[in-house]
């Protein structure tokens, strides 16, 4: 049975979905004033994962996954006025270009993905909800904020007291406010940017309240899986709880669910120090399904370390299963159920799919070692190892197409290379059959010599 490590009880339990019929899950996504970064990647393959194993235990019809798009917000507003351009143009760009990054790494469409812009009657219809019944306030600037003191379970999340999070060097002290918790729900018009009407007069919304209308209005007032990164544990989520739980009275999110930060050569990733990459970026050298794999060697929760190093061993990685792969063609017969087990097993234990991949890299060795003296059975193992990648969006490519990577214009002349050295072996002329070799790996592409003669890939 699958169990998940939920942030909000800080303990693994059974996932019992509220309905069966109606599994729902929403998932705080990007805000578009830039290019998606590599700590985005992660978030985009984590919950991808989450979503295409419910699909596998309850069916895909009856899995809702909701993922949000922020498309007004400070930094929005900055880089639309640095850029002098108007806001939708330079939220339309980036959420073209975050599909773009998606879908390179093969991340599945979430059936819905709201935009805040587009919920704006909402928004104001909860945060006057909110003012209603006492815990909203309206401060002498125009600005309503929420009242975390109404809340009496503020900071469960977080695992923090109230006082504690007074004393926080992250809680900014604003003289508008009565509390310095509190946060703002609407922002008073200022001169230059977006507004939208409301009782409170021209304004926009905070960043807090555009996801709890979003996700109430999607999936409901209760639903099973809330998620995101783990720098939205607080304040953002447990301002999402306050908020929801408090204008709906019920108890919004069943599961929380966050994945760890990526650093990157062990430092955390900051444009300051120079080592922020683009999800963009890292595709300019390594093709997206490494980056995925990439992603999933480390358990969601844990901390992932970005460097060359590691998508390098990525890369050997895919080529392994890929070469087992590679001249067999997958069909389905009788294997051992003890792999399936132990695969679907690592995935009921909180996703983790290290330990299922390792499933992955038995299976490719079993197809070696039938290739040559059982076709029949390499091919049903080539099959049941297709199956499972499948789960994890991995293995999606030809096998030949994957090793030989994208034709540079020389894939004649290898192949005539080979040819020549082939003659070459033939004639016993084991000097020039090894230039060649060497000449053609100097180029970065290898050889491997079997029983069903010579095959080549990139390095």
């Amino acid at each position: 049975m699958l169990q998940i490590y939920n942030t909000l009880t800080r303990q693994k339990a059974p996932f019992v979905p509220l309905n069966p019929q109606q599994i729902r899950m929403y998932v705080c996504g990007m805000t578009v004033y830039d290019y998606c970064h590599i700590g985005h990647a992660r978030v985009m393959v984590v919950f991808d994962i989450v979503y295409r194993y419910l699909c596998q235990l309850y069916g895909k019809d009856k899995v809702t996954y909701v993922r949000n798009i922020t498309d007004i917000d400070d930094k929005i507003i900055k880089r639309a006025n640095d850029n002098h351009e108007p806001m939708d143009t330079l939220t339309e760009r980036f959420i073209a270009a975050m599909h773009e990054d998606s879908q390179a790494l093969g991340i599945l469409s979430p059936n819905q993905e709201p935009r805040a812009t587009r919920y704006m009657d909402e928004i104001i219809a909860m945060t006057a909800e909110l003012e209603h019944k006492g815990f909203a306030y309206r401060a002498a600037n125009g600005d309503v904020y929420y009242d975390v003191s109404r809340f009496a379970p503020y900071g469960k999340l977080s695992g923090r007291q109230l006082d504690e999070l007074r004393a926080g060097e992250r809680v900014a002290v604003d003289e508008a406010k009565d509390d310095p918790l509190d946060f703002v729900l609407w922002k008073a018009a200022k001169p230059g940017e977006p507004s939208w009407d409301s009782p409170w007069g021209p304004g926009r919304p905070g960043w807090h309240i555009e996801c709890s209308a979003m996700s109430t209005q999607c999936l409901g007032t209760h639903f099973d899986i809330h998620g995101g990164g783990m720098d939205l544990q607080f304040p953002h989520h447990e301002n999402e709880i306050a908020q929801s739980c408090a204008a709906t009275d019920a108890p919004f999110a069943n599961v929380w669910m966050h994945n760890g930060f990526v650093r990157v050569d062990n430092e955390k990733m900051s444009k300051s120090l120079g080592n922020f990459f683009t999800i963009r970026d890292v595709l300019k050298r390594y093709v997206p399904e490494v980056v995925r794999y990439f992603i999933l060697t480390s358990h969601y929760r844990s901390p992932l370390n970005y460097s060359d190093q590691q998508l390098d061993s990525a890369r050997a990685a895919l080529t392994t299963l890929y070469t087992a792969l590679r001249e067999v063609t997958p069909a389905a017969g009788a294997v051992d159920a003890v792999y399936r087990t132990r695969f679907l097993a690592a995935l009921d234990d909180d996703f983790a799919t290290p330990e299922a991949m390792s499933v992955l890299f038995d299976l490719a060795h079993l197809i070696n070692r039938h290739r040559q003296t059982d076709p029949v059975t390499a091919s049903a193992y080539a099959f049941e190892l297709k199956s499972l990648a499948d789960i994890l969006g991995l293995l999606q490519t030809d096998p030949i197409s994957f090793l030989q990577g994208a034709s540079q214009g020389d894939d004649v002349a290898i192949t005539a290379l080979i040819a020549q050295r082939n003659a070459a072996r033939k004639a016993k002329d084991f000097a020039e059959s090894d230039r060649i070799r060497d000449a053609l790996l100097a180029k970065g592409v290898v050889l491997e010599d079997g029983p069903g003669g010579t095959t080549w890939r990139r390095n």
